[in-house]
């Protein structure tokens, strides 16, 4: 198989579907079109190289790839709107709710804040007792009740941004006031094109989830038919060779580095063979991808950054700093990929501010906090793997070889006093970086 398997023209709205998965016409006209233009070939790209669905919805102004992925990242999901950005993930009620908004808003496209808090409230005291939905008080007088109440108002406002930010619904006002004002309400509108092309599983009560363990409702989530239509592969059964293909050319597509080891059978690993190697190759070349090959280690970058939410190592953080400050001595170790626990993180960054001691102030007596955030950030972009069982210990992977860190010490910016200049230490990039 050689040459791209898309024209350059489609390159551009590939990556951004996967990284948003989603194109709306009304903020992203260009690459909308070129999606439209060129359906046939972006539908046959993902179904035959990614196995994953491309709708193109015309009526809704909405091109959606359905991603499934039975080895689902612990650390994806949306992300709370916050006003100065991008919050938290979103966590399970939050979820939960915009599963139940879209339902009350597929039978009427356009509710009240009040009704619809009423109408989730009502659906989940029908099945609290069962223990299948939470209790959603939203009225309650003084006292622990009222306070629980306004943590659930904010938590269907989470969820509505989280809507609006995706284009599946408007608000007539702002919502962030709302949730501040009990007595204050807006009015929701949905889209119901966009409803119908939101959700990627078939109906869980159709799949048996009920009936599943825990372990086997990512894989039959991820299934394209029904259990009665195609049992789901056993954890005894070996994945054949075109579930390996999937999951690992999924991984390279979907991850900013990914350990082709990870073949889930014996022999040699799909990324290590002839043909994995050019296919995996040719399919990341198609989508403009950058990869770097190690026989340990494979990271794909995208140097447009419209393909990745990963930003990394971009940004002056404090965290983000501590971050490079680590990997900068990971590498340098006599054993890199030696396990790595907090003491010895800790005495990584105070070196640092023996060197600079004014960096990281805000962090004064409190640096295993900074090292939790700076391992979350080498985690992110698989630099470090947390050890699920040892709290505090994480384990460097062969991805460390490929960076290499300097310190460059420069003036930062002045103070709003002009009698003070904060020394930063800029930790940049020589070789390599992060999808």
């Amino acid at each position: 198989m050689s040459g791209p398997l898309l024209e350059p023209d489609l390159r551009d709205a590939a990556r951004a579907l996967i990284a948003t998965i989603r194109i709306r016409a009304e903020i992203d006209q260009e690459r909308y079109r070129a999606a439209v233009r060129g359906r046939q070939e972006l539908t046959a790209f993902f179904r035959d190289e990614l196995g994953w669905i491309v709708e193109v919805n015309e009526v809704a102004e909405l091109v959606r790839l359905h991603k499934r992925r039975v080895d689902v990242p612990a650390d994806r999901g949306p992300f709370l709107v916050r006003e100065r950005g991008k919050g938290p993930l979103a966590p399970r009620e939050v979820l939960v709710c915009v599963a139940l908004i879209c339902e009350q808003l597929w039978r009427r496209s356009r509710m009240s804040l009040q009704e619809l808090l009423q109408a989730v409230a009502q659906v989940c005291a029908a099945e609290a007792a069962e223990g299948t939905l939470p209790h959603f008080q939203v009225v309650a007088p003084d006292g622990i009740g009222k306070r629980h109440a306004r943590q659930n108002r904010q938590t269907l406002v989470d969820a509505l941004k989280l809507l609006v930010a995706e284009g599946t619904i408007t608000v007539d006002a702002d919502l962030d006031r709302t949730a501040a004002d009990d007595s204050s309400d807006l009015v929701v509108s949905a889209s119901r094109d966009r409803l119908a092309i939101k959700f990627s599983s078939l109906s869980p009560i159709l799949l048996g989830l009920g009936e599943l363990p825990p372990d086997r409702h990512a894989a039959a989530l991820s299934s394209g038919s029904l259990p009665e239509q195609a049992e789901p592969v056993t954890p005894q059964e070996p994945p054949s060779l075109e579930d390996r293909r999937l999951r690992l050319i999924r991984r390279l597509a979907d991850d900013p580095a990914t350990d082709p080891m990870d073949d889930l059978t014996a022999g040699l690993a799909y990324l290590h063979t002839l043909t994995g190697r050019e296919r995996a190759l040719n399919v990341m070349d198609s989508l403009g991808f950058h990869t770097t090959v190690r026989r340990d280690w494979w990271e794909v970058t995208d140097p447009t950054a419209i393909g990745t939410n990963t930003d990394f190592p971009n940004g002056r953080k404090t965290e983000r700093q501590a971050a490079l400050a680590l990997l900068a001595m990971l590498s340098r170790r006599e054993n890199p990929i030696r396990t790595l626990v907090l003491h010895d993180a800790i005495k990584i960054l105070e070196e640092a501010r023996t060197a600079l001691p004014r960096w990281a102030a805000a962090y004064e007596g409190r640096l295993p906090a900074l090292v939790q955030a700076a391992a979350t950030e080498l985690v992110a972009v698989g630099l470090l793997r947390s050890d699920p069982d040892q709290p505090d210990t994480w384990h460097a992977t062969p991805g460390v070889h490929l960076w290499r860190v300097r310190v460059r010490h420069g003036q930062g910016k002045k103070a709003r006093t002009d009698a003070d200049q904060e020394q930063l230490p800029l930790l940049d990039l020589d070789d390599g970086s992060t999808s």
